[in-house]
């Protein structure tokens, strides 16, 4: 069986559950609920509110998503405050 196409689109994260989930709002003015994807949380890709991403949705499944890029914001540094850890 061959593998659906995905249609990727662009939107603003606007709310991030607990579950590890975001509400995110599509240009094209629909919400729908996405997460992250593999190698993001495997390089620990941090998303907050009000960052544009990448969304790879199915064509049968228009209300779930899957956040597969995060651009950078403009203005904002490349994340938190590191600490280096000294033990003894």
């Amino acid at each position: 069986m061959a593998k659906e196409e995905l249609k990727t689109v662009e939107g603003k994260i606007n709310e991030i559950s607990p579950d590890g989930r975001f509400s995110v709002t599509l240009d094209n003015g629909h919400r729908i609920i996405a997460y992250t994807a593999g190698k993001m949380r495997f390089h620990r890709v941090r998303s907050v509110v009000e960052d544009y991403v990448h969304v790879e949705m199915t064509p049968d499944g228009l209300t779930r998503g899957r956040i597969i890029y995060r651009e950078r914001t403009p203005g904002r540094g490349p994340g938190g405050v590191r600490r280096r850890v000294i033990r003894q």
